[in-house]
């Protein structure tokens, strides 16, 4: 991507400022002229996924608005869902569970549960089987750290990408919010309220650059991911309330639902307020690059 956008910068150089009359006409050199500045401008995704879309929702009650927006971006309720319980403690994840997951009761028709605690399973061609058929994944709540032990680096984490990759849609609460980051806070096994576990510390990279916390505003938790940011300078740190999610498609990420999401950045310079990071309320849009707020799409 380097050499094409050099490319790019190059081929505008040259039809702003030729060395020399060029043989074609002025209509001609304007197309070329168009054409290499959408090269420039259109650049993959650097944070979130090149396809697809991902809900991440920051815990407690999962809305009207995100259950409907989870089924529109998977293509409706005839659409292949999948669930992934691994982040809840327990094996019993059967016909009961599927029945009373939010999915079901809204009128999704083909429900699937994949789970296992077995990396040996978890890499294996028949496991990841109705993953290779999902337009939509969502990851249950519950530790995180369970699902990074079981999938990461495995068949189940690329077959959970190429849900992305094919234009599905993947979401996740609370564990299934945080897992979605490229780095996992909350990992340690011991408790959650240890905020950098060593060890524990890679997430499903799905957003890029990222570390995701929730609860932030109910749990009193703004300010646990201020020593990551310091640790971590590098990393795009976003905080969801409960209640509220980010649509993320590429990288903008749109806030859904009642609460609000706090956004972390090593370089933001505090206001009067001197707080370190700011809010997104419902109906914002945050480029994820620039971290900084944008209007939203007309």
């Amino acid at each position: 991507m380097a050499h094409d956008t050099a490319d790019a910068k190059d081929c505008i150089a040259r039809q702003l400022i030729p060395s020399q009359p060029l043989p074609f006409p002025t209509p001609m050199r304007f197309l070329l002229l168009l054409l290499c500045t959408a090269s420039f401008s259109f650049a993959d995704p650097k944070i979130g996924p090149e396809k697809g879309s991902l809900l991440i929702h920051g815990g407690g009650k999962l809305g009207i608005e995100t259950v409907k927006e989870f089924i529109r971006l998977a293509g409706g309720v005839d659409a292949n869902f999948v669930i992934i319980p691994t982040a809840e403690p327990g094996e019993d994840w059967g016909g009961k569970y599927t029945a009373r997951s939010f999915l079901t009761r809204a009128g999704a028709k083909h429900v699937a549960v994949v789970h296992t605690r077995d990396r040996a399973v978890a890499d294996s061609a028949e496991f990841v089987g109705p993953l290779t058929k999902a337009n939509a994944v969502w990851i249950d709540g519950g530790r995180q750290w369970r699902l990074a032990d079981a999938y990461n680096g495995t068949r189940t984490l690329r077959e959970i990408h190429a849900v992305l990759a094919r234009g599905g849609v993947v979401g996740g609460s609370l564990a299934g919010a945080t897992i979605q980051g490229s780095y996992m806070v909350r990992g340690a096994p011991e408790g959650n309220l240890i905020m950098m576990a060593k060890g524990h510390e890679e997430g499903f990279a799905l957003l890029r650059n990222c570390a995701i916390d929730q609860h932030v505003i109910a749990r009193k938790r703004l300010d646990d991911m201020l020593p990551v940011m310091a640790a971590h300078p590098e990393l795009l740190g976003l905080g969801i309330d409960e209640g509220t999610a980010l649509i993320v498609e590429g990288d903008r990420a749109r806030v859904i639902g009642p609460s609000k999401v706090a956004v972390y950045d090593h370089a933001f310079t505090p206001g009067p307020d001197g707080l370190r990071y700011f809010f997104l309320s419902p109906g914002d849009v945050l480029d994820l690059v620039t971290r900084r707020p944008v209007s939203p799409a007309k």
